[in-house]
């Protein structure tokens, strides 16, 4: 099987107050840390949105750091979904 296959992707929307504490950035860190790919953004009604995708396990260790987020940030919510693996990701970014 190929990587993409194997791996598993979630779309993840984080509320509280997660923008302007330096969230995205951290995020960014700290997937790039676990080998993930996908992006972060901010969303206009004050969440921060996120798809990653990877093993699943790690994936469980990215929403354990979504849970907490950077010392600046309050997260009040993180709602998960699974979606498809998107092959034509090969990063992870900070997305506008």
């Amino acid at each position: 099987m190929d990587a993409v296959t194997d791996h598993k992707a979630i779309i993840a929307k984080v509320t509280g107050r997660v923008q302007g504490v330096g969230y995205r950035y951290t995020a960014v860190h700290m997937a790039n840390e676990l080998g993930l790919v996908g992006w972060v953004r901010n969303v206009r009604d004050g969440s921060v949105e996120t798809r990653a995708q990877g093993d699943e396990r790690v994936l469980e260790q990215y929403v354990a750091f979504l849970e907490q987020g950077p010392r600046a940030a309050r997260v009040r919510s993180v709602d998960v979904h699974p979606v498809e693996p998107d092959p034509s990701l090969d990063a992870f970014r900070v997305r506008s």
